[in-house]
């Protein structure tokens, strides 16, 4: 089996480092025309730079907060035809459950769900008029499994397994599929800093991590965080042609941190 993505474009958010330039360098490798998305000119171009040169002319950016409304309407305006959707922008940080205040709530619920839904609606009707589309939103272990270091961010990305299914239910029958991505514990520089907050910052990094893992993450299956790459792949699997028949599911990539026998 391989993953051909020729002639598709695909617009990913937050895509200039962590797993969303990972699922982007992916994308482009199966040979889409990929769009990074990012807040800075500098990363968005170093992330472009990047990826073209690994393969040619695939990719170009566009500069743009997708957690408001201004920014996701410069991301729909410039990037014209889009035949994979991947919402991958969220924030997360550890809070007391009791101490997070209004601002806090509406601050992840509007980056972490509602992005998603502004590009949704707004692209997933001109996918359906063409009788195909991919859209994936990046969701969380913790959407199923809260922490109690960060309600906030767990209860927002069940709110993002919702509005998947909501959103395969609107596109039923048209050839487009939406999904959800549960990604369990991933090696990126945010979770890193994450790290930290939860384990301290004395320990040298190999060490912090397995004490946030044993600690924090134990049931893991996998014992290890992820590396974002691995995410990738089944991004990349999920906007193929390959997977057609799966449509308003939550697929884990979470190294068995979720414990079930079921998706």
């Amino acid at each position: 089996m391989s993953i051909d993505l020729t002639g598709k474009t695909a617009l990913v958010t937050a895509s200039s480092a962590g797993i969303g330039f990972a699922i982007a360098l992916r994308l482009a490798e199966a040979g889409a025309e990929v769009i990074v998305n990012g807040r800075s000119e500098d990363s968005v171009a170093r992330a472009v730079a990047e990826i073209n040169a690994q393969v040619e002319d695939a990719a170009r950016g566009i500069v743009a907060d997708a957690a408001d409304e201004a920014g996701a309407a410069t991301l729909v305006a410039e990037a014209g035809r889009v035949d994979v959707l991947v919402n991958n922008l969220g924030i997360f940080e550890a809070a007391e459950a009791l101490e997070i205040d209004d601002a806090a709530w509406r601050r992840f619920f509007e980056t972490n769900v509602l992005s998603g839904v502004r590009l949704t609606r707004e692209l997933l009707p001109q996918m359906i008029r063409r009788g195909w589309g991919r859209v994936l939103n990046i969701a969380s272990d913790s959407a199923v499994v809260i922490p109690a270091e960060m309600i906030h961010y767990g209860t927002s990305k069940t709110a993002v397994l919702g509005a998947s299914r909501g959103f395969a239910k609107a596109a039923a029958g048209t050839g487009v599929t939406v999904n959800a991505v549960i990604a369990g514990p991933t090696h990126t520089p945010g979770v890193e800093e994450f790290v930290a907050q939860v384990v301290g910052r004395d320990l040298p990094w190999d060490d912090a991590q397995r004490e946030f893992m044993r600690t924090a993450r134990p049931q893991s299956l996998l014992g290890r965080l992820i590396e974002p790459s691995e995410i990738a792949n089944m991004v990349v699997y999920l906007a193929s042609p390959l997977a057609s028949a799966t449509t308003g599911a939550a697929v884990r990539v979470d190294g068995g941190y979720v414990d079930s026998i079921v998706p």
